[in-house]
């Protein structure tokens, strides 16, 4: 039982008020007293010099998988969380049957990149309902505590089997067999319900996953649970059919204001500007406002950057996937790959030819891959080599893009690229922000982070690993957004709000009223942070997944201690061999 004392550090307590100087007692995992002059314990850290937080909820990670099997759950753990929310994007693993597991690993590993392999060799499968999952991943010890969605595809997939695919409506009789699962998940301790509805998510088997389409009476009615059990929020992800002809944004709104309505609970959706429609943000928060003026709660999961990935030849994509020359070698090791490619004769042949096209029927790369490839004259405007001084920098500037190198130098953006992911050998990445970089900056970013209703999310931790490295999040809303950018005359956020959105905005949300601020009485989840050294690395590949598996990490200084109910889970950025983190039912 924890008796201990931190001294001397700025207290930004997650209320949003302003930082002071205080000592803060914890006794038996809870924050025991704050203020000076307090009694000696038996243990006494020093945190002079840091400011000290309550630890960071973390609103939209996929460890669905990763939790069965991984006690540390880094990167989030390194980043300062210590509450993490699961099953977003309504994919998750439970409940399932003897004889889908497959199925559900393929629908996971299409959504959110993560190997087949690496699933099927990591995951226990020690579970059926929703109810035996939650006590399956409760009973292993972890780092950080963690809560789950119940999820839309599984559920689906649980009440149809082979019905459940791409525009298969439900029938009145299967509706009420998923509300049964939704309404026995909650009383479990599903923390709420999640629903994706991306042209981006495919199956690994090139399918559209099993809700997709789900249709207004489908819905409706799993919302409803939520209603009258008077608990849970709702989630959900939606490019409002941005890539299907025909479909318009009112339309598919119209469908999601009847799922909150029929939920009638705190909900988020996802907020992000697109390429494909720039002011599709500006529409999602003026009709969500009209909503929340007639009493319904919808907040909006923001990523405090350009949402995303990396591209590289021994990543998940990169621009020159889709040339024949290249897919005669493609499956062949790195270093091979790499010597093949500097051969002049070979780089002159496969820039002479035309990209064809990957995705379509059976096919698992959607169908954006094959239009950005198409128009990468344009889209090499926002692809960047991230690191610049050894440092990662996220906003950049079109003369400092793929496009703008190839123009000084006087090649093509193919040609130029093609020797950029060659360096390294082969090592190289590009960063393409693909939303929320449609103007070349964050003024978008800033607006929506300002909105009263925003939440920080979208992190993805634990999903597509192979081009994606999101996780670090938190780290990057307090460097950059509260510190680095005021430094270049940009406008910030200051370190209060920021502070107050990583913590008691997203607890209140969630409802958990037992963590999220620095008050006597809640839990000891508390972070003492360096906040003039706070810093982030650039992503490097690691392979330390089941089975081989690589996956981006992204390292981290800054984070002196992490605390989750009393016990350190960091020192000095690195993860302990503590393991406090326990599952928090809704």
């Amino acid at each position: 039982m924890t008796d201990m004392i931190i001294k001397n550090g700025l207290i930004v307590d997650g209320t949003g008020a302003p930082p002071y100087q205080a000592d803060i007692h914890v006794k038996d995992g809870k924050i025991a007293a704050i203020g000076t002059n307090l009694s000696d314990a038996e243990k006494s850290i020093d945190a002079n010099g840091c400011i000290v937080t309550p630890g960071f909820i973390d609103l939209h990670t996929h460890y669905d998988g990763q939790i069965s099997w991984d006690e540390e759950l880094k990167p989030s753990v390194n980043h300062g969380v210590t509450t993490a929310v699961m099953g977003n994007c309504g994919v998750g693993f439970a409940p399932c049957r003897k004889g889908d597991q497959d199925r559900l690993v393929r629908l996971m590993e299409g959504v959110e990149d993560l190997p087949g392999t690496v699933l099927h060799e990591g995951i226990t499968w020690n579970w059926e309902s929703f109810g035996d999952y939650l006590n399956a991943i409760d009973s292993m010890p972890h780092t950080i505590d963690f809560a789950a969605m119940v999820t839309h595809d599984p559920i689906r997939v649980y009440a149809m089997g082979d019905r459940a695919v791409y525009n298969e409506a439900a029938t009145p009789e299967d509706i009420e067999v998923m509300k049964g699962l939704v309404r026995e998940a909650m009383e479990a301790g599903a923390i709420g319900f999640s629903i994706g509805r991306s042209d981006a998510h495919k199956t690994s088997d090139g399918d559209w996953t099993p809700s997709s389409e789900a249709d207004k009476a489908e819905l409706v009615g799993l919302a409803s649970i939520l209603k009258e059990m008077d608990k849970g929020v709702l989630q959900v992800v939606n490019d409002f059919d941005m890539m299907r002809p025909g479909q318009t944004f009112d339309k598919e709104f119209d469908l999601m204001e009847a799922f909150f309505r029929a939920g009638e609970r705190p909900s988020s959706m996802s907020l992000m500007q697109r390429d494909f429609a720039p002011q599709d943000w500006v529409k999602t928060i003026e009709r969500s406002e009209k909503l929340n003026a007639e009493g319904l709660d919808i907040n909006f999961q923001v990523a405090p950057r350009g949402i995303g990935v990396f591209t590289g030849l021994a990543l998940t994509f990169h621009p020159l996937m889709a040339f024949p020359s290249f897919i005669e070698i493609s499956d062949k090791p790195l270093e091979e790959i790499v010597q093949i490619m500097r051969d002049p004769d070979f780089k002159a042949k496969m820039l002479a030819e035309t990209p064809v096209q990957l995705s379509g029927e059976g096919s698992t790369v959607p169908p954006m891959t094959d239009v950005l490839i198409a128009q990468y004259q344009a889209f090499a405007e926002k692809n960047f080599v991230l690191e610049k001084n050894g440092k990662p920098d996220y906003e950049q500037s079109n003369e400092d893009s793929v496009a703008g190198m190839a123009r000084r130098d006087g090649v093509s953006v193919f040609e130029k690229v093609y020797d950029l992911l060659l360096e390294n050998d082969g090592h190289n990445m590009i960063y393409y922000p693909i939303y929320n970089y449609t103007d070349g900056n964050y003024d978008a970013v800033y607006s929506m982070l300002n909105h009263p209703k925003s939440l920080p999310g979208l992190s993805d931790g634990g999903a597509h690993v192979g081009f994606i490295c999101d996780a670090s999040f938190p780290t990057y809303l307090l460097s950059y957004w509260t510190r680095d950018r005021k430094k270049t005359g940009r406008p910030g956020i200051e370190l209060t709000r920021a502070v107050q959105m990583l913590t008691a905005d997203s607890a209140d949300y969630l409802g958990l009223k037992d963590r999220g601020r620095l008050k006597e009485g809640l839990k000891a989840d508390i972070n003492i942070i360096d906040y003039d050294k706070l810093e982030l690395g650039v992503p490097q590949l690691v392979q330390d997944l089941p089975a081989g598996g690589q996956r981006l990490l992204q390292d981290v200084k800054g984070y002196k201690a992490t605390f989750v109910s009393g016990e350190q889970v960091i020192a000095n950025d690195q993860v302990t061999q503590a393991r406090p983190g326990r599952l928090v039912r809704g």
